[in-house]
């Protein structure tokens, strides 16, 4: 095996897409796509520029909905992408970005209630995850920097729904059924449709 020294514009070796809901200051919801973002147990740790309206909405009402689509839904996804909640458009975003307070509409999908927390979910997403954002951590780095900043965001999920086709025994997501979104170097996939294998902790 050989290897180049290469400089890639972004790190996203594959990872999952979310939508995320939070509150603006009129009591609406932003819904904002993002691919920055892992679990452990029910804490979630998402990646956030500065200069987004999430991480403005978080500093200001710290609750939000972590909903994720399907494969099928990455024209939606797409859809969010040049869209932003803050108006005026940050000058670090006016080339690619425009206004837009009317998301869930403009990217075809409807707003439902929430449970335990004030942001709407995206019906459509056949997952969502409510959740209360703990604390806003300062992220550090050259290249961030040049992005204007970021956080990242430690948020505990206090409520799953999950669609029922998915569920098996009550409790437990299907592996075989469930697919999420994957963001792969600014391309949309899915996961492959055979399994691998699986690990030790996963039982019988």
């Amino acid at each position: 095996m050989e290897f180049r020294t290469i400089e890639p514009k972004i790190l996203y070796f594959g990872t999952p897409v979310a939508l995320i809901s939070s509150l603006n200051e009129d009591g609406s919801t932003n819904l904002a796509p993002m691919s920055s973002f892992w679990a452990l147990g029910w804490t979630l740790m998402l990646g956030l520029l500065d200069e987004t309206k999430t991480a403005e909405n978080f500093a200001r009402h710290p609750e939000c909905v972590v909903n994720l689509p399907s494969p099928d839904m990455w024209r939606e996804v797409e859809k969010l992408a040049p869209l932003t909640g803050k108006n005026p458009v940050p000058e670090i975003k006016q080339k690619q970005f425009r206004y837009e307070p009317h998301k869930f509409e403009v990217a075809g999908l409807t707003p439902l209630a929430s449970e335990a927390v004030q942001p709407m979910r995206a019906q459509e997403c056949p997952v969502h995850m409510e959740a209360r954002v703990r604390k806003l951590h300062r992220l550090e780095g050259e290249k961030l920097a040049q992005l204007g900043g970021a956080v990242a965001a430690e948020v505990e999920i206090v409520r799953v729904h999950v669609a029922s086709d998915f569920v098996v025994d009550d409790h437990y997501i299907d592996p075989s059924k469930w697919s999420p979104l994957i963001y792969n170097f600014r391309h949309y996939f899915k996961l492959g449709e055979n399994e691998l294998g699986k690990t030790f902790r996963a039982g019988k």
